[in-house]
């Protein structure tokens, strides 16, 4: 038969380990949407350089001059347009990309204190 001095033990050991599988399952549900955070600010940042790209193949685009053998049609404008915004978007999301998506990202989590 256990003593006075035995219970209160181990109901202080009971609730230690209970507090600590408390706190245990609250870190690794920070990490999972601290993972979660991260992963959408990934995608914001690959977004922003997609957006970046964008705007310069169009004015790159712009810089070239138009011959008048093919006149440019409203439909050859929005085409080539879609067609720059499909290719900022595939260059964005690649490995590295330009690498401003990767820049962002790090100062931000610098920022945010997970660097």
């Amino acid at each position: 038969m256990p003593s006075i001095g035995t219970t209160n033990i181990s109901n202080i050991i009971n609730q230690t380990t209970t507090q600590a599988n408390k706190n245990s399952l609250e870190n690794v549900t920070a990490k999972i949407d601290n993972a979660k955070e991260d992963k959408e600010l990934l995608t914001a940042c690959q977004e922003f350089e997609s957006l970046f790209v964008h705007m310069m193949l169009k004015e790159m685009r712009a810089t070239i001059p138009e011959d008048g053998f093919i006149e440019k049609s409203t439909g050859t404008e929005i085409f080539e347009d879609m067609y720059d915004q499909k290719v900022a978007e595939n260059i964005a999301k690649s490995k590295e990309g330009i690498g401003l998506a990767k820049m962002l990202y790090e100062q931000m989590m610098y920022t945010r204190g997970n660097l």
